[in-house]
């Protein structure tokens, strides 16, 4: 339910009524210091006592907006006034949501003399006699519309408040820092800086249109009301850090860690400990929009400084590619930072200058444990059982915030699903995870829904066996890693898997079901733009993805890795000895990565033996044997499929095709029989397309083979 219009159009109206008496004790004020002043030759070019006594009278019957005009006489009328206005203000409670005016107060946290403020901006919006009469009262006919000066001035009882109310209505106050208001022109003067209501504003609060939430300090962090410690962080160490920064002790803390180790939390508790308020310097935000980075950066502080606050720089933004012009200037400015400074960034960051000109001190934060995260699902998700908390903590390893996120998300999915009414929450955990994990776009990899079971996938019954362990044994690296003390014993934990063999024997396949099997997205490489011949840029690229697929918890997928995963040769020139970083850098990342990784590689023996080594599992992918090729040709058509019953799979079985190509010769002999009008898919269709698949990969399909069939090969063109 909303506010009528006309109501919240009636509540400023009332709302302004004492503003009016304000406005009528300036112009007297005005007219006794113009009548000393008064002469006939400039009269005509000004606003004349007569005509702003008249337009004084008709703004004080702007409540005939309502059709209730009431003239002001004394006590009666204030009292009259506040009444209404209480009786405005249930009406508005009563609708669910508020009058837009005590609604836009309430979001901003604004005080008498901001709200003063917007109902004067608004004012001229509404009616253009506000126009002649502030001209007036600032006696300048040029100067229409509320400056800072009449503002501050108009409802002051001192020298002292209005200096107060200057420096809220500056550019650091509260209602130009969150839209509400914006500067008109340019002004030779702070005082003389003309002021205007957003039209977003201007139409929130005639209408009750939008939502307040729409006005904000974008670079404002709202503080938590409880601080919550990362797992692996020690409270008191944190609050020692936290009084250091408010006594000047350290100047720059760092708090470095991946995503999910509570490294956001760790940077609001920290600004709780230091009693001020926080803000961020949005390093990614204003590099996308082409900032020049000494002026953004300096903005930036100069706005925290002016505000008393901590500010917030998060770093990873630096690891981009084309962001380097900003390491110099923001190491320079933040040398000569006069607010406590709290970096975060998955590495740590630490310029020289930097270190020498502030006190500086820092925490390292760690992936949190199995059981660490065990303990944060289940505080999050008291109803859910200690089996399905263990398979969440195994898969995703997220901080307070992120499970939070995801109980939201997944409620909001249960609910939708149950069509307003309670649906199984678990049910959406899963999806929900995936929403909140996957941030990035797909620059350099591609993110693929599992489709596809166990089932779909046709190998000999060991092999299939094994491809199914590989997300049994995921799901039990953590137990056996953290439990049984294993993870002491290596570098990095997580599982890699190999998959070799030929192309189109269902190693792609592979990775998808085992994807699909650990609710998991599988994120595919794309070596062509990962790949690069600048110097530098491969490794850059490199990092990149496997960040992604850290903080996504997906099952990173290179395909063909033997161009990204070869030998190293001698050295020969200067590319052969850059090539050979390429892979070094590679084998520390594949050493490191705790997460699932499968490589598929067409040419096994192409792979240097120091990866080979580092994977735990290798299987090998043979073309299928005819009994898998016949469970291929069967699932190979949809059920809704117009198969000819007549249709010969077992020939067809017998021909040496990959899982790959008779899914290819199905579609083609499909369009094939659409092309044709034909109502089924005939032995005609299949055998053509199956002599095209021959061709493209350059082999002959003898007669013989087709056996009965063998005359339907004259058909193919």
């Amino acid at each position: 339910m909303t506010v009528a219009p006309g109501l919240a159009v009636e509540h400023l109206a009332l709302r302004l009524r004492p503003l009016h008496r304000a406005l009528r004790a300036a112009v007297h004020r005005q007219t006794a210091e113009a009548e000393r002043l008064l002469r006939p030759d400039v009269t005509p070019l000004c606003v004349t006592p007569d005509q702003v006594e008249t337009l004084l009278g008709d703004i004080e019957t702007l409540p005939d907006w309502t059709g209730t005009a009431a003239p002001l006489l004394a006590d009666e009328v204030i009292e009259e006034e506040r009444l209404r206005s209480r009786a405005l203000t249930g009406i508005g409670a009563g609708s669910g949501q508020g009058l837009p005016l005590d609604r836009l107060a309430r979001r901003l946290g604004l005080d008498a003399f901001e709200e003063e403020a917007v109902l004067l901006c608004a004012a001229p919006e509404i009616d253009r006699a506000y126009e002649r009469i502030y001209a007036y009262v600032l006696d300048d006919l040029n100067r229409r519309f509320p400056s800072v000066e009449l503002l501050a001035t108009l409802t002051a009882a001192s020298l002292p408040e209005r200096l107060v109310r200057r420096r809220a209505l500056g550019p650091f106050g509260r209602l130009r820092r969150t839209g509400v208001l914006e500067a008109r022109g340019e002004a030779p003067t702070d005082l003389r800086q003309e002021l205007r209501l957003a039209p977003a504003a201007l139409e929130f609060l005639l209408t009750g249109r939008g939502d307040e939430k729409t006005f904000g300090d974008p670079d404002e962090v709202e503080l938590p009301a409880k601080s919550e410690i990362p797992p692996g962080l020690c409270r008191d160490e944190l609050e020692r850090l936290g009084r250091a920064l408010a006594d000047g002790r350290v100047a720059a803390a760092g708090v470095w860690g991946p995503r999910h180790a509570g490294r956001d939390e760790a940077v609001l508790a920290l600004a709780r400990e230091i009693g001020r308020p926080l803000r961020r310097l949005p390093l990614d935000r204003l590099a996308a929009a082409g900032a020049d980075p000494e002026s953004a950066i300096h903005g930036g502080m100069v706005a925290a400084a002016a505000l008393g606050a901590v500010l917030h720089v998060p770093l990873d933004g630096l690891a981009e590619a084309g962001r380097e012009r900003w390491d110099v200037p923001l190491a320079h400015a933040l040398a000569r930072s006069a607010v406590p400074l709290l970096l975060s960034g998955r590495h740590p960051w630490r310029p020289a200058e930097l270190l020498e000109a502030l006190p500086y001190a820092e925490v390292e934060l760690l992936s949190p444990g199995f059981a660490e995260c065990q303990s944060l699902w289940a505080e999050i998700f008291p109803d859910l059982d200690g089996g399905r908390i263990g398979d969440l903590a195994s898969r995703y390893r997220l901080s307070r915030g992120e499970i939070v996120a995801v109980e939201r998300v997944a409620r909001t999915r249960a609910y939708l699903a149950g069509n307003g009414q309670a649906a199984p929450l678990s049910d959406h955990l899963d999806a929900a995870c995936r929403t909140v994990t996957r941030r990035r776009s797909e620059e350099l990899a591609s993110t693929v829904r599992p489709k596809h079971g166990p089932a779909d996938l046709v190998l000999p019954p060991d092999l299939h066996r094994q491809v199914l362990e590989i997300a049994s044994f995921f799901r039990a690296g953590a137990h056996v890693d953290e439990e049984w003390g294993f993870g002491r014993r290596s570098r990095g934990g997580g599982l890699k898997a190999l998959f070799s063999g030929e192309s189109g024997t269902g190693k792609t396949l592979a990775a998808e079901v085992v994807a699909g099997l650990l609710a998991l997205p599988l994120l595919k490489v794309d070596l062509a733009r990962v790949v690069s011949k600048w110097v530098g840029e491969t490794e850059k690229n490199l990092e990149s993805v496997f960040r992604e697929a850290e903080e996504s918890h997906s099952v990173l997928f290179f395909d063909e890795g033997d161009a990204l995963f070869g030998k190293r040769g001698e050295v020969q020139s200067g590319t052969d000895r850059y090539a050979n970083l390429e892979v070094s850098y590679l084998l520390q990342k594949l050493e490191d990565y705790a997460g699932l990784l499968i490589l598929a590689s067409n040419l096994k023996d192409q792979i240097d033996n120091a990866f080979t080594r580092r994977f735990q599992i290798a299987i090998h992918f043979p073309r299928p044997g005819q009994p898998e090729r016949r469970r291929i040709w069967q699932i190979a058509f949809p059920p809704e499929a117009p198969l000819d019953p007549q249709a010969d799979l077992d020939a067809l079985s017998r021909l040496d095709l990959t899982g790959a190509g008779i899914a290819t010769i199905a579609r083609t002999a499909a369009l094939l029989a659409t092309d044709e009008r034909s109502e089924a898919i005939t032995m005609s269709h299949l055998v053509r397309a199956t002599a095209r698949q021959f061709r493209r990969e350059t082999r002959i399909l003898a007669p013989a083979e087709l056996g009965k069939w063998a005359g339907l090969l004259g058909e193919v063109l």
